[in-house]
C-alpha cells in the first residue's frame, strides 16, 4: 500500500514537473519572441561598465522594456551569453524582440561617438579635447604626465607625440585612459611598420627619434606636398652637425609664457627644446605628428637646400646658401628689409 502511495505521488511530481516545463518554455518562447516595451521610439538604454547580467535585467525591468527580468536572465543564461553582454548606450527601435534585444548587447551594437585627434596638437590640446568630451568617462583630470604614463602603463617617460592623429569612433562610457591607449597603438603601429621600410643613411637612428622629427616637420607647414623636402632640409643640417634652429621647438620651450609672438630674446634664452642653443634633436616630441610627416622623416627628399622661409601663402622658399635664404627672408618677411636677426633653417617671422 506504501508503495503505491509513493508511485503515485512520484507520478504525479514527475507531471506536474514536466508541466512546470511545459509552460516555462512557453513562457520563454514568448517572452523571446514578443517585442519589447518603449515608452518612445526610438529609446536610448544604457548599459555601465562593470554590469551583470542580473541587473542589466533588472534596468530593463525598471524601465518597463521587459515585463519578466528572470526570463531574460533565463535567456541569456540557455544560450550561453550572460557573461557576454557589453557596455555602451544603444538605441532600441519598436518591434524589437526581447531575443534582439539580447544579441544586440552581446555583439555590442551601441551608439558610437567620434573625436578627431588633430595633427598637430600637443598632449595638453588633446587631453582639453578629451575632457570636453561628455561622452568620454573622464580617469585623469588633474593627473601630472608622470602619473597619466603610470596610469597608463607605457613605457616611455613623455606623453608628448605618442598617440595617432586620426578620428575615433566608441561607446558612450569609454575611459580617457581607454581612449588613449587605443590612440597609443595605433601609433605604434604605424610607427613601427614605417620603421622597417624606411630609407638607409637618416641621421634618425630609432623609432622614437623619428618620433622626435616628424613632430617638427608636422608643426613647421601645414602643406603636406612641402614635408618631405622639409624633412630634408633637417636631415642635411642633422648630417652636417648642424643646428636645427626652428622656431616651433623654441615656442614649445616657452610653455605658458609663449604669448603668440616669438622675439629673438627668446631664441637666446636657452631651454631643452631650443634648437638655436642645442644642436640635435629636442628631449621629446613637441606635437602629435600624423603619418605624412612620419613618412617624410623616414623618406627625406634628397635636396641641397638648408634653409626656408615661409612666403606667407601656406608654403615655404627653399634656399641652399644663407645668402639666397637672406635674400629670400628680405623679400618673404621684411617687404625687402635686411633681417634683423640671424637667419635660420626656418624662418616664419
Amino acid at each position: 500500500m506504501l508503495f503505491r502511495l509513493i508511485k503515485k505521488a512520484l507520478l504525479l511530481g514527475i507531471l506536474f514537473f514536466v508541466l512546470a516545463c511545459l509552460v516555462l518554455s512557453y513562457q520563454l518562447v514568448r517572452f523571446q519572441y514578443a517585442p519589447i516595451y518603449l515608452s518612445q521610439h526610438p529609446q536610448n538604454f544604457i548599459i555601465e561598465s562593470g554590469s551583470n547580467i542580473k541587473s542589466i535585467a533588472q534596468k530593463l525591468s525598471l524601465e518597463k522594456i521587459i515585463d519578466d527580468p528572470w526570463l531574460f536572465i533565463l535567456m541569456a543564461r540557455i544560450k550561453g551569453l550572460e557573461n557576454s553582454l557589453r557596455a555602451g548606450e544603444y538605441q532600441l527601435v519598436a518591434e524589437q524582440t526581447s531575443s534582439e534585444l539580447l544579441d544586440t548587447f552581446t555583439r555590442g551594437l551601441s551608439i558610437q561617438y567620434n573625436l578627431t585627434i588633430i595633427e598637430g596638437w600637443t598632449f595638453r590640446q588633446l587631453l582639453s579635447a578629451i575632457s570636453k568630451n561628455s561622452t568620454i568617462q573622464n580617469t585623469l583630470k588633474e593627473k601630472t604626465n608622470d602619473q597619466i604614463m603610470a596610469l597608463l602603463d607605457l613605457p616611455e617617460k613623455h606623453p608628448e607625440g605618442l598617440f595617432f592623429p586620426d578620428t575615433y569612433s566608441f561607446p558612450k562610457g569609454t575611459t580617457d585612459a581607454s581612449f588613449l591607449r587605443r590612440a597609443y597603438q595605433l601609433m605604434k603601429k604605424h610607427l613601427d611598420r614605417e620603421w622597417q621600410n624606411r630609407a638607409d643613411d637618416i641621421p634618425v637612428k630609432t623609432p622614437y627619434e623619428a618620433l622626435i622629427l616628424a613632430s617638427i616637420v608636422e608643426k613647421e607647414t601645414g602643406a603636406a606636398f612641402e614635408r618631405p623636402l622639409i624633412a630634408g632640409v633637417f636631415t642635411q643640417r642633422l648630417r652636417k652637425g648642424m643646428r636645427l634652429q626652428t622656431d616651433p621647438t623654441v615656442i614649445y620651450g616657452m610653455g605658458d609664457d609663449f604669448d603668440g609672438d616669438i622675439r629673438f630674446r627668446d631664441l637666446k634664452k636657452d631651454t631643452p627644446y631650443n634648437t638655436y642653443t642645442r644642436k640635435g634633436l629636442t628631449p621629446t616630441p613637441i606635437a602629435l605628428p600624423g603619418l605624412d610627416a612620419i613618412k617624410a622623416v623616414l623618406h627625406p627628399e634628397s635636396t641641397k637646400a638648408l634653409y626656408f622661409v615661409a612666403k606667407g601663402d601656406g608654403t615655404h622658399k627653399f634656399s641652399e646658401t644663407l645668402e639666397e635664404h637672406n635674400k629670400a627672408v628680405s623679400r618673404y618677411q621684411l617687404n625687402g628689409k635686411k633681417p634683423r636677426r640671424k637667419s635660420t633653417a626656418g624662418d616664419d617671422s
